[in-house]
């Protein structure tokens, strides 16, 4: 079908892709956050990381663009003020330290700091009158957000770590991450652009994708108006549980 077309010719690439690619536009939506770290180390395993970010980037800022027409109203202003400048602060970083830094190690880094706070909350639960995280916390966050959002995608679970906490709605929670991730990804177009990452080939495999991946966000925002928070909570902490052990063994396998 594509024969013609400078796309990804490999059928295990497709395979992969599409159900990859409509996980991500669910999980960007904010149902199953943390699942969209998964998506492009997943991709990676048929073209490789930088190509496998190259064709998720457009993708994504077209998820954003669904999300936030159906979730902008909802978004925490306050998290965003404190977030969005720091994630561009990271994407800043990111850049710089692309092709110093191997993916793969940053990705193990990401993974390791992620079950570490999730191991954190499981053997030491906050008690109901905790107050909240200094904002310092929210600043790393959103730094380590955006550096590991440029390089593989992967910024869902410093920003999980710091929101989660919060205690927030399902759908504040999703809104939020949908304005923060926007930003960021708007972010990655000049620098993707000028690392060569934007050919041709890519882009238009990206094109192909979106169809999915617009599916993946409509069927999100459904079911993060359904979904109730005791499950909503269950299944991100189960996304950052899977993101960060992948990342971590992607991490330890570069070794």
């Amino acid at each position: 079908m594509f024969d013609k077309l400078p796309v990804v010719h490999d059928p295990w690439f497709w395979v992969v892709a599409v159900p990859v690619v409509l996980l991500a536009g669910m999980s960007k939506s904010g149902f199953a956050s943390g699942l969209t770290s998964l998506c492009t180390p997943m991709m990676a395993l048929t073209v490789g990381v930088p190509r496998a970010a190259a064709i998720m980037l457009p993708l994504l800022m077209l998820m954003d663009v669904a999300g936030l027409q159906q979730l902008w109203r909802q978004r925490d202003p306050a998290l965003v003020r404190l977030l969005v400048p720091f994630g561009l602060l990271g994407i800043g970083l990111g850049t710089l330290m692309f092709g110093l830094l191997p993916a793969d190690a940053l990705a193990g880094i990401v993974g390791a700091l992620t079950l570490t706070f999730l191991a954190q909350r499981l053997l030491f639960p906050p008690k109901a009158n905790r107050p909240p995280a200094p904002l310092w916390v929210g600043r790393l966050c959103g730094t380590l957000s955006g550096i590991t959002s440029f390089v593989v995608h992967a910024g869902s679970p410093p920003f999980m770590a710091y929101v989660l906490p919060l205690k927030l709605s399902p759908l504040k929670i999703g809104a939020t991450a949908a304005v923060f991730f926007a930003a960021i990804n708007a972010a990655k177009v000049l620098p993707y652009a000028a690392l060569g990452l934007l050919d041709l080939r890519n882009l238009l495999t990206s094109v192909v994708l979106m169809p999915v991946a617009a599916l993946g966000v409509w069927l999100g925002v459904k079911l993060l108006h359904l979904i109730s928070p005791t499950w909503f909570y269950r299944l991100a902490y189960a996304g950052m549980f899977l993101s960060g052990s992948k990342l971590l063994w992607d991490g330890l396998r570069s070794l």
